[in-house]
């Protein structure tokens, strides 16, 4: 039986549940009334159900279709503005025990090297990404309890907060590693991270199994479960996803939307982010061994329904996606993305490591003053912020400013604050004009005036090299 707040796997993500929703979508998504009555729900910008959002998916009239894309924009404008936060991956370790057929890290891969970083090398990855504008990272290890026991994720996280180079450092360290215990997400919540994060790659029992032939990954209930314990660890801020292409796509929407239905109902805050990555080339991973690869025009969609149904929740979309790609989900529903990425181990100090141990070809290559010169040139904000995590603003807390649309008020300074950061100590000419012009066009649309004279202040700080304040 469904229930969302059960801690049971098969219970919050129920096959007959999802089979139901699916076959209801089919019959629904040609009743036009039906699915503007969606629509009027999902402009109260409280969300709406995976029932719901299944029928908005499986619509097909063009009207209609067009009135999701413009709800979208409207609703990522509102919550999260023009901003777009920023950060990188850093890739730990390779080595790993699964089986996972998708992912060129799986134990039989007998054509890539393994590597893992040492504490130095993690230092030396850590200064290269600070020296071109980068605060926050995404730690990524593969789950190998000999060679990335969760001592040498604690480790490495207190490495990467104890560099400092030309006088910044990194302040915000997002993990996606393994599913572990209660006990371990409180040792990482001590380290002090940001959000944990852990894609749940497909929801679908069946297929995961298939998919996940061997090693601790391969338990279905263990992996769905990891959310409910990072919550009971203290983990307040849990990143959830799958990788499209894997299965169904529609299957794998009501899924996601079910998983964050649960965390809502059983922990009364939902996922602080979503990520939407793709199945893509790898080192020995072929896309056209995966029949369910997504389309782009199915995939913008996709980005566009889950804006619609999960409003509060951030949105990101990684490198393995192309600049043109990113550009058209910058505008229906993505405000997280990475930039200037090397998927390796090592890739940032050595360009070889790169080419050997990637877990995944990347399809946006520019550098992170290009991505940041063209999310001015769009009117976006480049936002290197992490005041949120700095101030104890995470969970619930985050969650209740972001409902109550008042997160702006935060966010915005904070942005404008981080990007000129960025502009006084990284930025080329080019992109430092463009930043200056932006932020002062931006200045004028923050709404309390009290508040725009603080932001003011401490752009001047930030030009004559004070910046002992938060954000």
């Amino acid at each position: 039986m469904y229930d969302p707040k059960s801690p049971n796997a098969g219970d919050f993500i129920n096959d007959e549940e999802v089979l139901a929703s699916l076959e209801e979508a089919r019959r629904e998504s040609g009743n036009h009334r039906r699915v503007l009555e969606i629509l009027e729900k999902a402009a109260l910008c409280k969300g709406i159900s995976h029932r719901e959002a299944a029928i908005l998916m499986e619509c097909q009239e063009p009207g209609l279709e067009e009135k999701i894309y413009q709800l979208a924009a409207t609703i990522k404008q509102k919550f999260y503005g023009n901003r777009i936060v920023l950060f990188a991956p850093l890739y730990l370790s390779n080595y790993c025990i699964n089986g996972c057929v998708y992912c060129p890290y799986h134990a039989k891969n007998r054509s890539i090297p393994r590597r893992k970083l040492t504490q130095t090398e993690i230092e030396e990855e850590v200064r290269a990404l600070i020296r071109t504008g980068h605060k926050r990272l995404a730690v990524e290890a593969g789950e190998d309890p000999v060679h990335n026991p969760l001592e040498y994720i604690l480790e490495s996280i207190k490495t990467i907060y104890s560099v400092n180079e030309g006088g910044n450092s990194i302040r915000r360290v997002n993990v996606n590693i393994a599913a572990t215990d209660v006990d371990s997400y409180r040792k990482l919540k001590a380290a002090g991270i940001g959000t944990y994060i852990l894609f749940q790659e497909t929801y679908n029992k069946e297929r995961y199994q298939k998919l996940h032939p061997t090693g601790p990954k391969s338990n279905y209930e263990w992996h769905t479960e990891a959310m409910d314990r990072a919550q009971e660890g203290g983990c307040d801020d849990v990143g959830i996803g799958v990788l499209f292409g894997l299965e169904n796509y529609m299957y794998e929407l009501v899924g996601l939307l079910m998983h964050a239905e649960h965390l809502e109902a059983r922990f009364g805050v939902g996922p602080h982010t979503i990520s939407v990555p793709r199945i893509c080339p790898a080192d020995d991973i072929d896309t056209k061994d995966f029949p369910d690869s997504l389309p782009d025009a199915i995939f913008r969609k996709l980005v566009a329904v889950l804006r619609v149904a999960v409003p509060y929740t951030g949105m990101i979309v990684s490198t393995r996606e192309s600049a043109r790609m990113r550009a058209q989900l910058l505008e229906c529903g993505v405000s997280q993305i990475s930039g200037g990425s090397r998927t390796s181990v090592g890739g940032y100090t050595t360009v070889e490591r790169h080419n050997e141990t990637a877990q995944f070809d990347v399809s946006d290559t520019r550098p992170l003053d290009d991505v940041v010169r063209w999310l001015l040139e769009t009117d976006h904000i480049p936002s290197f912020c992490t005041a949120c995590y700095r101030e104890g603003r995470t969970g619930d807390r985050f969650m209740s400013l972001c409902k109550s649309g008042n997160i702006g008020l935060c966010c915005t300074p904070n942005a404008l604050m981080t990007l000129k950061e960025y502009l006084m100590d990284y930025a080329s000419p080019e992109t430092r004009a463009l930043g200056e012009a932006l932020i002062e066009k931006s200045l004028a649309d923050i709404p309390r005036e009290r508040t725009r004279e603080i932001t003011r202040e401490h752009l001047k700080d930030i030009e004559e090299g004070k910046r002992d304040f938060r954000f």
